[in-house]
């Protein structure tokens, strides 16, 4: 084949995925090369001098923090006006960033899972006060029987939302934990959810359910397992079905542990050169960085598990943000449940909601780190992150302040939308062009 028409068949390819597909963007393989849906959103949309303000601060903050790649995605009423790569995917191959590149984004990945069970309620499938464990429980298999404080029989679907089911960090994250969840349930590491799960309920809660409340990786972690037992599906294969696929956002996939189980366009992870080692969740004994094998990612499930494009997070923040520029996808009263702080369990999914209408979730791992938030002005933006070399959470203050100042650089304000943003230069006028040589 010529390198003549090798160029046409990709600009084809490109114009086929961005023609006219607006929302409804798919991911298409092409000589066993996976290009994403969103692969038309590149930098050189947001790369106009009216932007050159913006990339100076994103650029001076990756240079602070070490921070080897990011992207970086604004919406102004609805409409997605800025998204762009900053830095490298990978240091060995020095591939610019771009807005398609996947990266793990840990603890929002619990917005996705709460839009997922919200998705449920409302189609009746379950109620926020079902029970979770015993016979009359969603997860009555019998390998969840006889947990060791019968207080877990009080669980409901909404305490879980809520971070309020009993079990706190006591005992240590119970998600973080395979090897040795693995070796005291007899099983061969890492140990899948299922053990976790029943591991926990081998142990006592922390507190009577709906008593108190503390961050758990495991009540998210159990939602995964409820989706599955009430859709009949895979939790990846709900998630897929009933919220991505609806929003236009097919880019979304479950993490893998190791760096072989890369996904197409996913992004490598930075750790601080004295980062702690941790044993393989694999059971081998060897010492490894905590993002190549040292957590397992994977189990995680609805508690931190997924991938995601910048421009896929903006979907599904815009598709539950309250606004009425965009139709939202959940009704009413569920964006209320999850973010009205009076009613005893929100902030559902999200970090953080502000009585004046600011929300925002966060999510880390070591190697990664992401940031999404909602402001009560109708601006939204996604900061995704694929280095950690600072210690502790205060990552996320420098990441808000920086977007204060990025937003305040942005003026005017494109009109454009690139949620629907068609290629300069038609399908029909390429073709034209070929047939003339």
């Amino acid at each position: 084949m010529s390198r003549r028409r090798k160029i046409f068949l990709v600009t084809l390819l490109v114009s086929l995925v961005s023609f006219n597909q607006g929302a409804k963007e798919k991911s298409v393989v092409l000589n066993d090369k996976l290009i994403p849906g969103n692969v038309r959103l590149t930098n050189i949309r947001s790369s106009g001098p009216e932007f050159d303000v913006v990339s100076n601060l994103i650029n001076s903050f990756l240079t602070r923090w070490t921070v080897a790649g990011a992207v970086v995605a604004v919406s102004k009423d609805g409409k997605l006006v800025f998204a762009r790569g900053y830095g490298v995917t990978d240091t060995i191959s020095k591939i610019e960033t771009q807005p398609y590149n996947k990266f793990r984004i840990a603890s929002i990945s619990k917005l996705v899972t709460a839009v997922a069970v919200m998705k449920l309620i409302e189609a009746g499938k379950i109620s926020l006060n079902d029970r979770v464990f015993g016979i009359d429980g969603i997860l009555n298999d019998p390998y969840f029987k006889d947990p060791k404080d019968k207080r877990v029989y009080g669980i409901t679907v909404a305490q879980l939302l809520g971070h309020e089911a009993g079990w706190s960090q006591r005992y240590g994250d119970q998600m973080f934990m395979p090897v040795y969840v693995a070796e005291k349930m007899g099983v061969k590491p890492p140990a899948d959810t299922k053990t976790i799960v029943r591991f926990a309920l081998d142990l006592n809660l922390s507190y009577t359910p709906g008593t108190g409340r503390a961050y758990s990786n495991l009540g998210y972690s159990i939602l995964g397992l409820i989706i599955e037992k009430v859709s009949g599906m895979s939790y990846e294969d709900y998630c897929r079905k009933a919220v991505f696929e609806p929003l236009g956002m097919y880019d979304m996939a479950i993490s893998g542990n190791l760096p072989s189980e890369k996904a197409p366009f996913e992004v490598s992870y930075y750790e601080p050169s004295d980062a702690e080692l941790k044993p393989s969740i694999y059971g081998t004994g060897e010492m490894v960085s905590p993002s190549q094998g040292g957590n397992d990612i994977r189990n995680l499930g609805g508690a931190g598990a997924w991938l995601a494009t910048a421009p896929d997070l903006m979907r599904l923040m815009l598709a539950v943000d309250g606004f009425r520029s965009r139709p939202d996808f959940l009704n009413d009263q569920s964006i209320r449940f999850m973010t009205d702080n009076d009613n005893g369990y929100a902030p559902v999914g999200w970090k953080t909601t502000v009585f004046d209408g600011t929300w925002w979730r966060t999510g880390s791992f070591p190697g990664s780190a992401g940031m999404m938030k909602r402001q009560s002005d109708g601006i939204s933006w996604v900061v995704l992150l694929n280095s950690s070399s600072w210690n502790g959470p205060e990552i996320y203050s420098y990441i808000n302040n920086m977007m204060y100042r990025v937003i305040s650089k942005i003026d005017p304000w494109p009109e454009y939308d690139l949620f629907d943003y068609s290629l300069p230069i038609p399908l029909k006028v390429t073709l034209e062009k070929h047939k003339r040589r």
